[in-house]
């Protein structure tokens, strides 16, 4: 256990699930270890409901993401930016942590800037393979930057270490692919999903592929669709003739990977990430309007080692898949899943709290 002798860390991430729910982890990891963690964060981020959830003070900083945004926001950006370097300043003063971690996202570029400015020791991590704009600033001034892809910084930064993706505990105990799939016969399990919202172009053509392929071969599918999206992918199987279980939202990710042969899905960071720490196959479609294209270089982690199958939106239809799953039996997808799990970084979530631990003066012992 650690005593109090020295600040909190500070932990900055927003936005969206694929920079909060790593952030989490780290959080629950150094709470465990007996380090006091306190949060930087938006109300308009995804952050406003989770972290409060996980019992961590948080200070809202007033800002928003820019990019994307229209030319009249972006009028007012510079107003903006210094606003909410003043607000991060005020917190840091505040609160005196002992280390900031920044995990990507809108918020974290404020507040590292701040903590350059009055020397708290800053860490970064970043999640994709292609770095957000906050953390290609601040790695030009943190004191350790982390990617968990190798090669995501290509210059510029100090001290770089690539530590991989913080990964739930239940999907990284998983029993290895070969374990999984002694005795397992019959037809390929096909676990199908696009995350919280879903994904409209899988919901429309996997069923579609599905139909052609049990012509030959039997398959089991399991489908999340994304809110608000049921009706529509159960009427689409329905149409096909095709036995799927279709649901909204899969409460536990970890069940679903230990039961899959292949997996659809898009390429976020942390999908890509569990995907590996499961040891799982897949057929990776990345998201084609995803900031500087990195899904795609986050699938390419994968299938350059034959560990996965990318395909890009543009090139996606019922006659590939239909390829692809056709020609897939439950060796190939073994393995496939072997690579996969030969690539994962089970350690991430270790590897990130104790660099924060150190950063802070804490013993990591």
């Amino acid at each position: 256990m650690n005593k109090k002798l020295t600040g909190p860390v500070m932990i900055m991430a927003g936005g969206t699930g694929g920079h909060v729910y790593p952030a989490l982890a780290i959080a629950d990891e150094l709470k465990r270890r007996g380090v006091p963690v306190i949060w930087m964060g938006t109300k308009k981020g995804i952050e406003a409901r989770l972290v409060p959830q996980a019992g961590i003070e948080v200070d809202w900083l007033g800002m928003s993401g820019l990019r994307g945004k229209g030319a009249f926001t972006m009028l007012f950006a510079p107003l903006k930016i210094v606003v909410a370097c003043l607000q991060a300043l005020k917190i840091l003063k505040k609160r005196r942590p002992s280390v900031v971690l920044g995990m990507g996202g809108f918020v974290s570029a404020p507040g590292g800037l701040m903590a350059g400015l009055v020397r708290i020791p800053l860490l970064i991590h970043e999640q994709n393979a292609v770095p957000g704009m906050s953390n290609r600033l601040l790695a030009k001034i943190a004191s350790k930057v982390m990617e968990a892809f190798p090669g995501s910084f290509k210059k510029g930064a100090k001290s770089l270490v690539h530590v991989g993706n913080p990964v739930r505990r239940e999907i990284i105990s998983l029993p290895a692919p070969q374990l999984r799939n002694r005795g397992r016969e019959g037809a390929l399990r096909v676990l199908v999903f696009g995350g919280s919202l879903g994904a409209a172009s899988l919901n429309e053509v996997v069923p579609q592929v599905c139909a052609r392929v049990i012509e030959n071969r039997p398959l089991i599918i399991k489908h999340q669709t994304g809110t608000g999206n049921l009706d529509r992918t159960e009427n689409s199987y329905a149409k096909f003739k095709v036995q799927a279980q279709v649901m909204e939202y899969i409460d536990d990710m970890a069940e679903m990977y230990g039961w899959a042969d292949l997996v659809i899905c898009r390429a976020g960071a942390m999908t890509v990430a569990e995907i590996a720490a499961a040891g799982v196959a897949s057929v990776l479609v990345p998201y084609p309007y995803a900031v500087d294209d990195h899904q795609t270089f986050n699938a390419r982690y994968l299938s350059d080692k034959k560990a996965a199958i990318l395909i890009k939106q543009d090139d996606m239809n019922v006659e590939v898949l239909v390829d692809i799953l056709n020609r897939m039996d439950r060796e190939k997808a073994l393995k496939m899943s072997i690579s996969a799990r030969q690539l994962a970084m089970p350690d991430s979530t270790r590897l990130v709290s104790e660099a924060c631990m150190l950063a802070g003066g804490y013993d990591v012992n």
